[in-house]
């Protein structure tokens, strides 16, 4: 009777280790499994957005930032003041790209903020590089015209006018 009573109590230790777990656990297990995906640095494509060098970058309250529709050769954001869009062209074997001097903005006054600079530099371009998450936008004399991060800066405080 003893030998029956510990298989029996074996048996049901065995059945109760099998149980499935709960829909609660399937839950929790399920939003463990999120992935958080960074965003590609190697690639011209997607947004970027401007690394503020002067408290003048940022006058508007706004953080520049563009997107480029690789597909479509065309771009889109903001200059930290007005919305703007365009056409570009790049070659990713020389990392060569032009902005079109096509550039469509809005007209919003931004006082202390110098628009007419910022695109002016964006037309100056004819080269990117891209290096440790940082997309560089080069002149024909290879002078740095401004450095583009996949995250939002934080901006130099604006001179008050």
């Amino acid at each position: 009777m003893k030998i029956f009573l510990i298989t029996l109590t074996g048996l049901c230790f065995l059945l109760a280790c099998q149980q499935k777990p709960s829909n609660t656990s399937r839950k929790d297990s399920a939003s463990v499994a999120t992935v958080v995906r960074e965003p590609d640095t190697t690639t011209l494509g997607g947004q970027w957005y401007l690394q503020p060098v002067m408290p003048s970058d940022t006058a508007a309250g706004k953080v520049p930032v563009i997107r480029f529709e690789l597909e479509k050769s065309h771009f889109s954001g903001n200059t930290g003041c007005n919305n703007m869009s365009g056409t570009f062209w790049y070659s990713d074997s020389d990392s060569s790209l032009v902005f079109s001097d096509k550039l469509a903005t809005t007209k919003m006054a931004c006082p202390g903020f110098n628009e007419g600079a910022f695109i002016k530099s964006l037309l100056h371009t004819v080269r990117y590089r891209l290096k440790k998450g940082t997309l560089t936008l080069l002149a024909d004399d290879r002078t740095e015209l401004s450095q583009w991060a996949r995250k939002t800066p934080v901006a130099p405080k604006a001179n008050k006018v």
